[in-house]
């Protein structure tokens, strides 16, 4: 009787143990690789002609090409890997540069999209024929991505999948809500729609005038920061012809001071750009 009793008791406390509060389990978030996060920044940038591997090809071969003219005119090893270095990097932030300036038109054409799509679905089209017609009447910048939705739901007539390609094709927080909207609408119905797409893009329109007026006022500042840590690499660059400076930077001495004043500017600038960013809005609709 008193081993049954303990075995009961056991149990019981086991049950209350489990029943507790217990921490939310983790959310499995999708990790991009390294090839898809450069396919979804050209996208973003709107370069179509260009794969992951021909901007990192460009990368290597602009290294080398500088490295090499580099060292053939200061005759310096480290003087040439730390140019060489930089234009590594030069293609990467070009198309970042592509990006930025691409988000910032986008984000003054989407209002105009979003009314278009709502007047077409408030005059009875179906949806796949809103999202078609962008492609004709929506803005410049836009129309290539619904022109290939329009496409590819004419030959294949499935929705669903277009509409994949399409946030694909579009690669936009904005695109995906837009995206996801459409598809619940297709699912599920419902007459909220055409509100919702009218609620976004006052949204939309409200949150560009904002962010246009805050890029303004520290647009300033930010090129000030930057031309601040480009001087030091400028003077450098100058300094490369002359053989005593050359001599100088051949020194252990000399790659340690071009290697600390390297990273100084790396941490300078990230912290710069740190200070200075806008929160941009994630894709948690990918």
């Amino acid at each position: 009787m008193g081993a049954f009793l303990g075995l009961v008791c056991g149990v019981g406390l086991v049950l209350a143990w489990r029943s507790g509060s217990r921490r939310p389990p983790k959310r499995n978030h999708k990790r991009l690789s390294l090839q898809q996060h450069i396919a979804e920044i050209l996208a973003q940038a709107g370069i179509e002609s260009v794969t992951p591997s021909q901007l990192l090809a460009s990368s290597v071969g602009l290294a080398v090409a500088v490295f090499l003219f580099a060292t053939a005119i200061s005759r310096a090893f480290t003087i040439a890997l730390a140019f060489a270095t930089f234009a590594a990097l030069a293609p990467v932030s070009l198309v970042r540069y592509r990006q930025r300036k691409r988000r910032s038109e986008l984000r003054d054409l989407w209002p105009e999209a979003v009314d278009n799509l709502a007047s077409a679905v408030r005059a009875g089209m179906s949806l796949p024929e809103a999202l078609t017609q962008l492609g004709m009447r929506g803005p410049e910048e836009l129309r290539r991505p619904f022109q290939r939705f329009g496409e590819d739901y004419r030959a294949t007539g499935r929705f669903a999948v277009c509409l994949d390609r399409l946030k694909v094709s579009l690669a936009d927080p904005t695109g995906d809500r837009i995206v996801e909207s459409l598809r619940l609408a297709r699912d599920v119905g419902g007459t909220d729609l055409g509100r919702l797409l009218r609620t976004l893009s006052a949204f939309l329109r409200e949150d560009a005038r904002t962010r246009a007026e805050l890029e303004t006022r520290q647009g300033w500042s930010i090129n000030g920061a930057r031309i601040a840590v480009a001087s030091p690499w400028l003077l450098l660059a100058a300094l490369s012809v002359h053989p005593e400076a050359v001599h100088a930077y051949n020194t252990t001495a000399g790659a340690f001071v071009i290697a600390l004043g390297g990273g100084l500017s790396f941490l300078a600038y990230r912290v710069m750009m740190r200070i200075g960013r806008l929160p941009i809005e994630q894709r948690v609709l990918r």
